[in-house]
């Protein structure tokens, strides 16, 4: 639809009102530049008088976020309102994995303190008022399967429930120890499908994280998930490893059903 000169706005704080009255709430600065055609010094004191006030968060350079009235004590909007605009501004591949994902699947044990985000590059952690984007990395983003999920602005790329309970064994320091994984597992379990679950460990040829994981379902009731797991490892007869990597296990116990050392007693946070 065409704009007339008269109904263009003329100010950064008309361009936020008329893209939110649209049901938009991110903006990029060479778009603001281009339509007010103003100089960058100038949109750039205009994006910290609107920051000061609340209304404009900066999560990263060049990439705007409008805040509504109902988040300004939180200071921006939740980051899956913008996470999908930030990451194509990027122009970078991602998904939101780990806890956050598994909170979304409805394994909301414990609510992550941070949005977290797989992607294909290593990028700063990055914040917009009370809400802090984590990010991690992974080969092969482009494969592996994920969700589009509705949110409040449009959708974002989720990890499947089988991706998302691999991820929480490749990525620990994410999801905080063993015990905390397990205890999402409880909760993410019934989502999983055995046969996609295979597939996915496949795909990731990570037998350590495998053989992990099919225990932490066994250890939580929840074999049956892993039942095409336990196939697997067994066709496979990978060399034992440790439950823990980063603890001895010369004198841990065997688990001959995942080949595993189990050099920790694991009990489900609660």
């Amino acid at each position: 639809m065409h704009i007339s000169d008269q109904d263009a706005p003329k100010s950064l704080a008309e361009m936020l009102d008329a893209r939110q009255s649209q049901g938009r709430y991110t903006l990029i600065r060479d778009d603001a530049l281009a339509t007010l055609g103003t100089s960058e010094s100038a949109l750039k004191k205009a994006a910290q008088r609107l920051g000061a006030k609340g209304r404009l968060a900066i999560p990263h350079r060049g990439f705007y976020v409008t805040v509504p009235l109902e988040h300004r004590l939180a200071g921006a909007p939740p980051p899956d309102w913008y996470i999908d605009d930030l990451m194509m501004h990027l122009g970078r591949s991602y998904y939101v994995g780990l806890l956050s994902a598994a909170a979304l699947h409805g394994a909301a044990h414990q609510q992550p303190q941070e949005f977290q985000v797989v992607t294909d590059r290593q990028l700063r952690p990055m914040a917009a008022g009370r809400g802090r984007i984590r990010f991690f990395t992974r080969r092969y983003l482009a494969t592996v399967p994920v969700m589009e999920v509705k949110t409040e602005t449009g959708v974002m790329r989720v990890a499947s429930p089988e991706v998302t309970a691999l991820d929480l064994l490749s990525h620990l320091d994410a999801a905080g120890q063993l015990g905390h994984v397990a205890a999402v597992l409880v909760e993410l379990a019934p989502k999983i499908d055995p046969g996609l679950l295979l597939e996915a460990a496949r795909r990731e040829n990570g037998l350590p994280n495998t053989q992990r994981l099919g225990y932490l379902l066994d250890l939580v009731g929840a074999g049956e998930a892993g039942a095409r797991l336990a196939e697997w490892v067994a066709e496979r007869r990978p060399r034992y490893r440790a439950l823990r990597p980063d603890r001895p296990s010369g004198e841990a116990q065997k688990d001959r059903r995942w080949r595993l050392l189990i050099n920790e007693k694991i009990a489900p946070d609660a």
